[in-house]
């Protein structure tokens, strides 16, 4: 098999392993999974919200699902770790998540999306993005894109500072595409504009204005 074909094949393999592992953890507030493998066995570290659920009384869950991870997907010897996500309004997986059902459940995304934002802002957000695809509110495909606070769309502390995640709500029309940007550590760059605004008497707003 080509390193192509692998690379394909691990890719399938991988999202097939995360939507099982989003289905059987949803109750737990499942956010995502880390897979490394070494040469004995495969870690697999599971993060969620509530991991007491994940583990189960006396690890029975964990032994259980160790079990069908290796039948179901082939893993070797795999390992299951479960860690806490203290703060679910400010892991972009969660939110994604909690904003599809919403959606499927007919709320309006607007008005969900709204409140999504200031939950995360009143977490200790530095900024966030959210942006909904698809047909929601008629039969013609649009993308609505909302945001607040600072959020870097390019260079380094895009992809350090800024955790983006997506996902799928299944309507009646088709399917919605949900991605979500949260930054919740401020770059250097916003640290000293905020001095210079203090020394000078502007407010932070007007400091990071046209910085994004």
């Amino acid at each position: 098999m080509s390193q192509e074909k692998q690379f394909i094949k691990a890719a399938i393999k991988r999202t097939d392993v995360e939507e099982f592992l989003s289905r059987e953890f949803a109750k737990a507030g499942y956010s995502h999974s880390d897979i490394q493998r070494t040469p004995l066995s495969t870690r697999i570290t599971v993060y969620a919200h509530k991991p007491g659920l994940v583990i189960g009384r006396g690890g029975k869950n964990i032994d259980a699902m160790t079990e069908t991870l290796k039948e179901k997907f082939g893993f070797e010897n795999p390992q299951l770790d479960v860690q806490e996500v203290p703060n679910p309004d400010l892991d972009a997986h969660i939110v994604a998540k909690q904003i599809a059902l919403a959606i499927e459940r007919g709320l309006n995304y607007k008005r969900v999306v709204n409140l999504s934002m200031q939950k995360i802002m009143d977490s200790g957000a530095i900024g966030v993005g959210i942006r909904v695809s698809g047909k929601v509110s008629g039969k013609m495909s649009r993308t609505d894109k909302f945001s607040t606070g600072y959020l870097k769309y390019a260079g380094e502390p895009s992809e350090s500072m800024v955790q983006t995640a997506q996902a799928t709500a299944l309507v009646k029309l088709g399917s919605i595409g949900i991605q979500v940007k949260i930054m919740i550590q401020a770059p250097e760059e916003l640290e000293i504009l905020k001095r210079i605004g203090e020394k000078s008497g502007v407010t932070e707003e007007k400091a990071v204005e046209g910085t994004e």
